[in-house]
C-alpha cells in the first residue's frame, strides 16, 4: 500500500502525535509498505528529512501554549488537497491526537478529498472529542459514568450534586492536559481557570477512586483489559510519557466475568458514540467493584509501548500487524461508502 501519515499538528499533545508516526512508519515500512509523511502543521516531510522533522520528545509537561500558537499561524489543514503524497495515497495513517486532528475537523477534511483515512469519521470523533456529549451518550447506552457539571458552577452547588473531591478539565482535550483534582472549594478557580487555557468548555466531574482500566477495540472487537498503576494519584501526562512512572500490567490482573463485563462496556462506549476502526476505551474500578467509564480515544497512542498496542499484543496481534490491520480497516469502510 502506499501510506501518507498525517501527524504533529497544533494541539497540546503534538509530541506525542510525533512519537506515535515515528514507530507507525517504521511498522509500516518493515511490512513492505511505501510510506511518506507530512506534518499538517508544516506540510510534506522528505524521507530525507524524517530523522529531523520526526525527533519531538515527549517531556514531563505538553508543548507551550505560545508555542503552539505560533505554529497555528502555520497550519495546512486547507491545503491538504494539494499535496499529491494525500490525494495519491491508498490510505491516510493519522498520527494525530487532540485538537483538529481528533475532535473531527481532519476528518471531514478528509471526506471531502475521498481518501479513505484511520479511525472514526467525523460524527464520532467529535462526539468522542466532546466529554459533555459523550457522557451524555454512554448514560443512554447504559455505560456507567461519573456525574458531572458544566462551568460556570458555584461551589454550593457541586457540594450537593457531587461532593468533592472533584477532577476540572478542558471539555474537549486528551493526555489530562489541563487537568487537575480538587479537594478543596478555594482551590476551584484557579483549576477552572487552567482548564480553560485548553478549551472554551470546562468540565466538573465527580472523582471517582479505584483502579484504572483501559480496553483497546479493533474492528468492533474487545481486546485485552489492562491496568495501569501511576506513581500520580491520576495517571497524568508526566505519568503517561515519562519512562518509569507508571506500571502498565497487560492482560490486567481481574476475575473472568469482571474482564466480560469490562470489555462488553468498552464495545458498548464505543458504538454509543458511533465509532469505527479502532479506539481505546478508560474506566475506573471502585472498590465496590463497579466501572465507571471516563473516556473514548478515537485516535489513541501508538508507539510500541502505547496502552492500545498493548492491548492488541495481548490479544496475540503484534504492533506491526496492528497498523496493518487499522489500515486495513480503513479501506473497508471507504468500500461501504
Amino acid at each position: 500500500m502506499n501510506v501518507t501519515v498525517l501527524t504533529g499538528g497544533t494541539s497540546a499533545e503534538r509530541d506525542v502525535a510525533i512519537a506515535s508516526a515515528v514507530q507507525v512508519v517504521g511498522a509500516l515500512r518493515s511490512r513492505g509498505h511505501r510510506v511518506a509523511v507530512v506534518d499538517t502543521a508544516a506540510g510534506f516531510v522528505p524521507e530525507r528529512d524524517e530523522a529531523r522533522a520526526l525527533n519531538a520528545t515527549v517531556g514531563a509537561t505538553p508543548p507551550s501554549i505560545e508555542h503552539l500558537v505560533g505554529l497555528e499561524r502555520g497550519v495546512l489543514l486547507s491545503s491538504l488537497a494539494t499535496l499529491p503524497v494525500v490525494r495519491n495515497a491508498d490510505v491516510l495513517f493519522l498520527a494525530l491526537h487532540g485538537g483538529r486532528g481528533e475532535d473531527g475537523t481532519v476528518q471531514a477534511v478528509l471526506d471531502v478529498l475521498e481518501v479513505p483515512y484511520t479511525g472514526s469519521g467525523a460524527l464520532g470523533s467529535a462526539l468522542a472529542m466532546d466529554k459533555d456529549l459523550s457522557k451524555r451518550l454512554f448514560t443512554l447506552a447504559g455505560v456507567p459514568t461519573a456525574a458531572w457539571l458544566m462551568a460556570p458552577v458555584s461551589r454550593a452547588t457541586i457540594s450537593d450534586r457531587l461532593g468533592w473531591p472533584v477532577v476540572v478539565k478542558p471539555s474537549k482535550q486528551g493526555s489530562t492536559v489541563g487537568l487537575s483534582i480538587v479537594k478543596h472549594p478555594d482551590d476551584l478557580a484557579p483549576a477552572i481557570e487552567l482548564a480553560s487555557r485548553y478549551d472554551d468548555e470546562v468540565m466538573v466531574e465527580a472523582f471517582v477512586p479505584g483502579r484504572e482500566l483501559t480496553v483497546g477495540i479493533l474492528h468492533d472487537r474487545a481486546l485485552a483489559v489492562g491496568e495501569i498503576i501511576p506513581r500520580h494519584e491520576i495517571f497524568d501526562y508526566e505519568c503517561k510519557y515519562t519512562p518509569g512512572m507508571a506500571v502498565e500490567i497487560f492482560p490486567a490482573d481481574l476475575p473472568p466475568d469482571a474482564t466480560d463485563q469490562c470489555q462488553a462496556l468498552a464495545l458498548a462506549s464505543h458504538r454509543a458514540l458511533k465509532l469505527g476502526g479502532y479506539s481505546r476505551v478508560d474506566f475506573r474500578l471502585t472498590p465496590a467493584g463497579e466501572f465507571s467509564c471516563l473516556e473514548v480515544n478515537t485516535l489513541p497512542g501508538m508507539t510500541a509501548t502505547s496502552l492500545l498496542p498493548q492491548s492488541a499484543a495481548a490479544a496475540g496481534v503484534p504492533f506491526g500487524e496492528l497498523c496493518e490491520r487499522i489500515c486495513q480497516a480503513a479501506l473497508a469502510r471507504c468500500k461501504v461508502r
